[in-house]
C-alpha cells in the first residue's frame, strides 16, 4: 500500500485492520464509495489522488474482498468497484473516525458533514455499545478475555486469502 509498515508479525485486530485499510488515500476511497462513488474517474477527480495510487489502491481493496470489480461496459471494457459485506462493514469504523475528527479537529461543534438519522429525523452521532446488554461501553469497562490465543496478521491474512 505504499507505506513501510509491517504489521504480519504482529497479534493485534487494530495492526490487522491497519494492513487491509490504514492508507489515508484507503480510508477516503471507502468514504466515497460509501456516499455512492463505484468508478475510477469520480474518485481521481473527487480526490485528487494520482491515477497510479489509486490503482493500486483500489487492486487492494480487491484483493481483501473489501471492493468487488463489476464490468459496466465491455467496449472498451470499463469496472466500477463495489463494497461488499466485508466492505460496508466498514461503514461504523468510518462513521467513528468522522466523529472523532468533528470533536477534536472542528472543535466539537460539527464538522463539514452532519449527519441525520433517517428513521427518526434526528441528528446522529455514532456511539459504543454493548452487544448483549445494550449499556454504553468506555475505554476502562472492556478488559481481554482470559485464554485465547490468535493467528499472527500475516498468518490471518494468508488464511482469509486461502479462503
Amino acid at each position: 500500500m505504499g507505506r513501510t509498515a509491517d504489521y504480519s508479525h504482529q497479534v493485534c485486530s487494530v495492526a490487522a485492520t491497519l494492513e487491509v485499510v490504514g492508507d489515508p488515500w484507503t480510508l477516503l476511497i471507502l468514504r466515497d464509495a460509501f456516499l455512492g462513488v463505484r468508478r475510477f474517474e469520480p474518485w481521481q477527480e473527487r480526490l485528487g489522488v494520482a491515477r497510479n495510487v489509486l490503482a493500486a489502491r483500489l487492486k487492494t481493496l480487491v484483493a481483501h474482498g473489501v471492493l468487488e470489480r463489476r464490468a459496466y461496459c465491455e467496449r472498451p471494457p470499463r469496472h466500477e468497484y463495489v463494497l461488499t459485506e466485508k466492505g460496508r462493514d466498514l461503514h461504523g469504523v468510518l462513521l467513528t473516525l468522522a466523529a472523532w475528527g468533528d470533536r477534536h479537529v472542528y472543535g466539537g461543534a460539527g464538522g463539514p458533514v452532519r449527519y441525520v438519522h433517517r428513521a427518526c429525523g434526528e441528528r446522529f452521532s455514532p456511539g459504543l455499545v454493548c452487544e448483549a446488554c445494550g449499556e454504553p461501553v468506555a475505554p476502562g469497562d472492556l478488559i481481554p478475555a482470559e485464554g485465547e490465543t490468535c493467528a499472527t496478521v500475516g498468518e490471518a491474512l494468508a488464511e482469509a486469502k486461502a479462503d
